[in-house]
């Protein structure tokens, strides 16, 4: 488990079981020293399905698909007023770790972490 320091941004990753791709991105950012990571799902199915608590408590959300972002919407309508939801565009054809899709996420968080911090 991670320490929280108030200054680290929380970042939630967001697909669909929870089996894949959000687990990578929480594994990657996982020990990283600004900030602090999780991961869950949209379907009920899922390892971690995404709750209220979730929500709240993420700085940024980084969903993998456009279809993770509307449902998100749909169920936590009000919640998101004020979230930051960033899209990846990441196909689910990974596996845990896969190389490819740690590259994927590593180059698109980093890019907006770095955007995000001027």
């Amino acid at each position: 488990m991670q320490t929280l320091n108030w200054n680290m941004t929380k970042l939630l990753f967001i697909c669909s079981r929870n089996q894949w791709r959000s687990p990578t991105g929480e594994h990657i950012f996982k020990h990283h020293p600004e900030v602090v990571a999780r991961s869950a799902g949209t379907s009920p199915n899922a390892k971690k399905t995404v709750s209220v608590n979730d929500i709240q408590w993420a700085d940024v959300i980084f969903v993998m698909e456009h279809k993770h972002k509307q449902r998100l919407q749909t169920r936590f309508t009000r919640l998101l007023n004020y979230k930051d939801i960033q899209v990846l565009d990441i196909p689910d054809e990974y596996q845990y770790m896969d190389a490819e899709l740690v590259e994927l996420i590593t180059l698109s968080v980093d890019d907006y972490l770095s955007l995000s911090s001027r």
